[in-house]
Formats: structure tokens, sequence, C-alpha cells
């Protein structure tokens, strides 16, 4: 990176990994993730110098997110969710865990995008109450609710694990 600080480039190195994880938890693409934190990256870079001080990754996390409310704001995707899930396999499989967390993946990527990023931040990234509250931006409140509305979705959306992996259907039948 021509120009970038050596503590910037450490940075990148570090803590990409965590970072790209977080992107991809976000979108549910990896392509758009990779994209969604070259952005943030880019957004970061002309200050880093007064972002270096405090905290830079929750400041780069902040600024991930936000990235990607703004898009989600601006695209529609073009692809409708659906009711129903696929048939599970009847047998025992040896990607049962592999399935389980498609379709959580396919749950949470459901949620909007405040209650996903809340799930997401909370959950997947196990940042308190506190740091996602300061990652988003809002009170301490909003994340509880937040969070409250996205797992009262997530389970209703989501079958109990013996019948996704058991063999029956998704809808109860």
């Amino acid at each position: 990176m021509k120009g970038a600080t050596p503590d910037f480039e450490e940075f990148v190195a570090a803590r990409s990994p965590r970072l790209l994880r977080t992107a991809w938890l976000l979108t549910g693409d990896p392509h758009q993730a990779e994209d969604l934190l070259q952005t943030a990256l880019a957004k970061v870079w002309p200050r880093w110098e007064q972002i270096a001080v405090d905290r830079p990754e929750a400041y780069v996390r902040r600024v991930l997110v936000n990235a990607h409310v703004s898009w989600w704001r601006r695209r529609w995707h073009g692809e409708l969710p659906h009711d129903r899930l696929p048939e599970p396999p009847t047998a025992e499989d040896p990607f049962d865990d592999v399935l389980m967390g498609q379709v959580v993946v396919a749950a949470v990527r459901a949620l909007p995008a405040r209650q996903r990023a809340v799930v997401v931040l909370r959950f997947f990234e196990d940042l308190s109450v506190e740091d996602t509250a300061e990652a988003l931006g809002c009170s301490t409140g909003t994340v509880k609710s937040q969070t409250h509305r996205a797992l009262r979705a997530l389970r209703g959306r989501l079958p109990a694990r013996e019948l996704l992996l058991d063999g029956r259907r998704h809808d109860g039948a």
C-alpha cells in the first residue's frame, strides 16, 4: 500500500480476517464481504492517525456496519425469501452441521438490517451490549430491544434441530 503508515498496514494484516468474517456475516456473500471490508478500510485510511489512538478495531467495525446499512438501503438484491426450506436428508448425514449452519445463516440474513447487525455483533463477534451500542451508534436499550426482536424472529423461523436433521418435513408434517 503506497503511502500507508506501518501502523495501518500492521492493523490490516492482523485484523482483516476477523473484520472479513464480520463483513461476510453481514452480507452473506464472500465477494460482497471483501468489497465491504475494502470500502471500510478505504474510508478510515485517510484519518488513520486520529483513529489509531483509541480502539481502532471498534471504529473500523462501526464503519463496516454503517457502510453495509448504506449499501443495503440503496440496493434491491432481487431475492425473495421463501417460507419453506428444501427437504432435509433422510439418513444420517455427515454434513448435518453444515446444513444447520446454512439454515441459521439464511435465517439471520432474512432479518432486517439493524437486527442482523445486532445479532452479528452480539453473538458472532461476541461483543457486549455496550460495545454493540457503541459500534452501531445507539443506546444500550436499543441494542437490547433489537436483540429481543431478532431472537424472537429467529425462533419463529428456525426449525427445531431435531426436525431439521431427522428427515421430517420443516412444516411439522
